[in-house]
């Protein structure tokens, strides 16, 4: 192959690439315009986005918690529905959706919330990782992201997905997708999955119990948790070297 064909591969692998990483943003555009659309138009819309911006961020707990109770019955469902729906929102993040259900029904049941909407929203990208295969994912998430996160599982295994679902900085919904269209099995993939948002969830229902503990305690866990996840993959590479070297 001369060098002007290996160029004009590289540039077609490329613009590829830049396609199909797009995805993510096209979709989430359309949904935020969707509800842009919704706020101009509908009065009632308007009302409640207004309404729920202002008590989320209040940070008083007790009027978190009346504001989503009266949903009723489907003030967790809105949360569940929430949790899958943010797999395509790049603005919406996991954490924030589960300390809304902790902080709204309590450190217990808002925790059983939080897990259940979690298992849910895995379950989903599980299956359409399992239905669109690897180049619908590629697509999905983009080529170069579906690679690394591919790179990342084959090198840990189900560690991996527990690496994912415990540290708030590394993205949950990539590991649902390509465990989908992966060799590991949905049993093995659903247990990871809970042993690595258990523990979050419950270190999420101490903080939510304090609000400057709350604020602090995010900035914690995430720099605590890098550094944990930095130092594991740099002792597993060492580890792994020496153990070449031996042979």
């Amino acid at each position: 192959m001369t060098e002007k064909q290996k160029s004009i591969d590289t540039e077609d692998t490329n613009r590829t690439e830049i396609k199909e990483s797009k995805w993510p943003k096209i979709i989430t555009g359309l949904i935020v315009a969707a509800l842009v659309i919704s706020y101009f138009v509908f009065p009632e819309f308007k009302q409640t986005v207004v309404e729920g911006w202002q008590v989320l961020t209040s940070g008083n707990k007790q009027l978190i918690s009346d504001w989503v109770s009266q949903f009723g019955i489907w003030g967790p469902v809105f949360i569940v529905l929430a949790m899958v729906a943010q797999m395509f929102l790049l603005v919406v993040n996991v954490v924030l959706l589960m300390l809304v259900a902790i902080i709204a029904y309590g450190p217990v049941w808002g925790s059983v919330i939080a897990v259940v909407a979690v298992l849910v929203a895995s379950t989903v990208g599980y299956l359409i990782g399992k239905t669109v295969g690897e180049a619908g994912v590629s697509k999905l998430i983009g080529a170069k992201a579906q690679r690394k996160v591919s790179d990342f599982m084959d090198e840990y295994g189900i560690w991996a997905i527990i690496i994912a679902r415990i540290s708030p900085f590394l993205s949950n919904d990539a590991v649902s997708f390509v465990a989908g269209f992966a060799t590991m099995r949905y049993w093995q993939f659903i247990l990871a999955t809970i042993a690595g948002i258990v523990p979050l969830t419950i270190l999420l229902a101490w903080l939510g119990e304090n609000n400057e503990r709350l604020k602090t305690g995010l900035i914690w866990v995430s720099v605590v948790s890098l550094v944990l996840f930095i130092g594991y993959v740099v002792y597993d590479k060492y580890y792994k070297n020496k153990s070449a070297e031996k042979r």
